[in-house]
């Protein structure tokens, strides 16, 4: 009998990343992802091709000039947040788990001043720690079991130059038991986790996605106290 294939992309992804977990390997599932995707852009269902919305709008707000200043780009998928931080002067770094998305963010982006990196988030080059004036974290976290979170959040926490500024864009949940998923969004308790480590909360800001499903979203601008 053959198994039944995923309809869906959604389905496809979270059959991806059930066998993976299966197999405890969290995050193997990217690059099969990126792979079978075959340069389709559209079968990566992150794959905006352009900066996150919620991250322009941030950058617009803040009228944010990046010259004289570093950027690291957790997941950065295809590249385009790590280009756009870079257009604004930002000497940046962008990494992601998936040979296949680092290689292709290269092929989209040949002449670009940005560092793409092939690198595991909980396997990090210690010289990274302390080094970034800007971190940007979009949706990898929810994209990971409860299990290995804290881990994972005190993986990107020491990432952050004192000064520097780390942004956050998740689902969040209003409840403690473990949701389906994934994505499996963060709830409170673990966002708070930040600041346990040392970061301070600026800003946030919630948005309400989605018609027959509302999916809640947010943006958090965190902190590193110079004195951190």
């Amino acid at each position: 009998m053959f198994e039944e294939q995923p309809k869906t992309l959604q389905q496809k992804v979270k059959l991806l990343a059930t066998e993976a977990l299966q197999k405890s390997e969290h995050s193997a599932w990217f690059d099969v992802l990126y792979s079978q995707a075959n340069k389709d852009a559209s079968q990566v269902p992150w794959a905006k091709l352009t900066a996150h919305p919620y991250l322009q709008d941030w950058l617009n707000d803040q009228i944010i000039q990046g010259q004289g200043k570093s950027a690291l780009v957790i997941g950065c998928g295809l590249g385009d947040d790590a280009e756009t931080l870079a257009d604004l002067g930002f000497q940046v770094t962008a990494f992601d788990i998936s040979p296949t998305a680092i290689a292709w963010a290269k092929e989209r982006f040949p002449n670009s001043p940005v560092n793409y990196v092939v690198a595991d988030l909980l396997a990090l080059n210690p010289d990274w720690q302390g080094k970034f004036d800007f971190v940007f974290e979009c949706r990898n976290i929810q994209a990971l079991p409860l299990n290995i979170r804290e881990k994972v959040i005190n993986a990107i926490t020491p990432l952050v130059a004192p000064g520097g500024t780390l942004l956050v864009i998740t689902r969040i949940r209003d409840f403690d038991a473990q949701p389906d998923g994934p994505p499996w969004p963060l709830s409170e308790k673990e966002l708070a986790q930040f600041k346990e480590f040392g970061l301070s909360e600026i800003s946030r800001h919630t948005f309400i996605e989605g018609e027959n499903i509302q999916v809640e979203q947010v943006r958090i601008e965190y902190k590193l106290n110079v004195e951190s």
